[in-house]
């Protein structure tokens, strides 16, 4: 296994964001284009500024990243070069460790997105036609709650009453 670190990204960062971001939507043909290269760096740069994003490094390089905001999940991105090494897995975990529920949007068009999160316990909750989003496409509601701890009586407890 690969080691990486995840910590709170700085502002100088957001080259590093948006470039993931970018080389990510490239690589989707049927995601449409709806933003530059240098919109995409301004946007990584106000979410990190908000202090919405953790990045994922590999000798103190940026591979990957989440944006949260309480318990809604923003963007989720790993360099395809970085991918499958347990990097996304880890920075959803962190996520997971914070908040007790949370959610995301992902594109119905992104089926290896939908079987990542329902392997990491997100279930499909709604479905919408892709009016609301900027794309035009349709889209995934997952959701994420934590379990309550199953109960179990001490060993050797007595049943009362």
């Amino acid at each position: 296994m690969i080691e990486f670190t995840i910590s709170p990204a700085r502002s100088l960062d957001a080259g590093a964001v948006g470039n993931i971001l970018s080389v990510s939507n490239d690589l989707m043909p049927w995601l449409p284009r709806v933003h530059s290269a240098a919109e995409e760096i301004k946007y990584a740069g106000d979410m990190i500024e908000a202090g919405w994003v953790k990045v994922a490094k590999i000798d103190n390089k940026v591979v990957g990243f989440i944006a949260r905001h309480e318990a809604e999940v923003y963007a989720l991105y790993v360099l395809p070069e970085a991918q499958d090494k347990g990097i996304g897995t880890a920075l959803l975990e962190d996520a997971k460790g914070e908040c007790d529920k949370l959610g995301l949007w992902s594109y119905e068009a992104n089926g290896v997105a939908a079987i990542f999160y329902e392997l990491r316990g997100f279930v499909s909750v709604d479905r919408t036609n892709g009016s609301g989003n900027e794309a035009g496409l349709p889209d995934i509601r997952f959701e994420w709650t934590r379990k309550a701890p199953e109960f179990k009586p001490a060993r050797g407890a007595r049943k009362t009453g």
